[in-house]
């Protein structure tokens, strides 16, 4: 997967402040954030001090447990709303430990109802979303390049290049690629 812009490295510092600040808005404790979310005291606690880059998985789970999808979550932390948006100022964040890149084509805006994200997973990446950040949240995944299975509550898709699966995220997701082949593709998120 070629010509990915180099991702903000300042995102994971933004982040972790606005993932504390969320707690905080709440007030939770570290402990109670760890039982709604199904992620340990201590990786939250080293999350919201960026002292560890968080993952795809880690973000989806964190973002159900405030109600948020994670294009929310990075409209918080990202620029602020902007009619055009040149590639070169897209952002990008990177999950090298599931070979997941998230590039921000259509930010999300309070104003519009849909957003755009190009996404790129490595041959043999797996990421899994326990339950989706809000119910009934409508995707249309375009593929572009290589082949991707998507399980959505409970049912499996095998997608190909030119392949569009449509759906609202009910329960539990599931992303793979085979060992052979990454995939490339476009999530419209309404």
């Amino acid at each position: 997967m070629e010509n990915t812009p180099e991702f903000d490295q300042g995102l994971d510092m933004r982040i972790a402040s606005r993932l504390k600040g969320l707690r905080q808005e709440r007030g939770w404790s570290l402990d109670e954030l760890a039982g709604r979310a199904g992620v340990s005291r201590a990786t939250l606690s080293r999350l919201e001090n960026a002292e560890v880059s968080p993952t795809a998985s880690v973000l989806g789970r964190l973002c159900a447990a405030y109600g948020l999808t994670m294009s929310r979550l990075m409209l918080m932390v990202e620029d602020d709303f902007a009619p055009l948006v040149p590639e070169s100022a897209q952002p990008v964040w990177v999950d090298a430990s599931a070979g997941f890149r998230r590039r921000s084509v259509s930010p999300p805006a309070a104003a519009l109802a849909g957003e755009v994200l190009a996404c790129e997973l490595d041959a043999g990446a797996r990421i899994e979303y326990p339950q989706p950040p809000r119910p009934n949240l409508e995707h249309h995944l375009l593929m572009l390049e290589g082949a991707l299975h998507i399980t959505v509550d409970g049912r499996r898709h095998a997608l190909r290049p030119g392949d569009c699966l449509r759906y609202q995220l009910a329960g539990a997701s599931l992303f793979e690629t085979p060992p052979d082949s990454g995939a490339r593709y476009l999530l419209f998120i309404v």
